[in-house]
């Protein structure tokens, strides 16, 4: 790699940071769809190589949400610990599972997601708060499945906590999205160490995209607490949508 593929990878990677600050799921959510189509990895290469991005951005990411909108510790350790059990889990079976099936099966949980955040959007739901609309050891089960789904697509735990925190616990989007980076903090890191171990990382790609995102991710925590909340929610929505199209042109 010459120093012109690391200085566009440099900016690949604050782009992908920008868009992981913004929507509080680390950048790594984009960052599969583009690795496969761009550089044409395979399904768990691609994740496996994010994911070295995708956790530092995450840590830092979680810091800043916790700096401006601070985060009950209970309910990060509650949904962080679960996470990573059932992380384990998920990244060991994704390893062993094929290529395209995985793939197909990441562009219909993209979409599903997006269909609900879209109807979340139109249908005026309740407004958020800061408190939990129920007792907070009900996090563990869905730190249970979102950190299954985690290790599984590599990114899917934080990005199905969101909306879950939003309806179910009655939270804002900006709260939901700070959660859902302590729930992928500790289940991310667990899924990077086990696709590392099977060798599903180019780390020469994925070292500029690291550094590339930490340098970026703070701009994109300080637009999410400068939109609101609607437009928020409605640009999440369709950043999945458009992640899903993306992948499906690989399928």
């Amino acid at each position: 790699m010459n120093l012109i593929d690391i200085a566009l990878n440099l900016v690949l990677g604050a782009f992908l940071g920008t868009l992981g600050g913004l929507f509080g799921i680390g950048g790594g959510l984009i960052a599969i769809p583009a690795l496969g189509v761009l550089f044409g990895l395979d399904q768990q290469l691609a994740q496996g190589t994010a994911l070295v991005m995708v956790v530092p951005n995450v840590l830092l990411a979680l810091w800043r949400y916790h700096q401006r909108n601070r985060i009950d510790v209970r309910h990060a350790l509650t949904l962080g610990i679960t996470s990573f059990a059932f992380a384990l889990l998920g990244a060991g079976w994704a390893v062993s599972v094929d290529a395209e099936r995985m793939r197909m099966a990441f562009v219909a949980f993209l979409v599903a997601l997006a269909a609900y955040n879209f109807s979340r959007v139109y249908f005026r739901p309740s407004a958020g708060g800061t408190e939990l609309r129920y007792p907070w050891p009900w996090l563990g089960a869905l730190g249970s499945f979102a950190g299954l789904l985690g290790g599984l697509f590599g990114v899917g735990g934080a990005v199905l906590a969101t909306p879950v925190l939003t309806s179910v616990f009655g939270t804002t989007q900006v709260v939901a999205q700070g959660l859902s980076l302590a729930l992928a903090a500790p289940s991310t890191g667990v899924t990077l160490a086990t696709y590392a171990l099977h060798d599903h990382v180019d780390w020469a790609l994925a070292v500029p995209l690291a550094v590339g995102g930490l340098l970026s991710i703070s701009w994109g925590v300080k637009f999410a607490h400068a939109l609101p909340e609607r437009l928020l929610r409605a640009l999440f929505a369709g950043f999945l949508m458009f992640c899903a199209v993306l992948l499906g042109l690989k399928v």
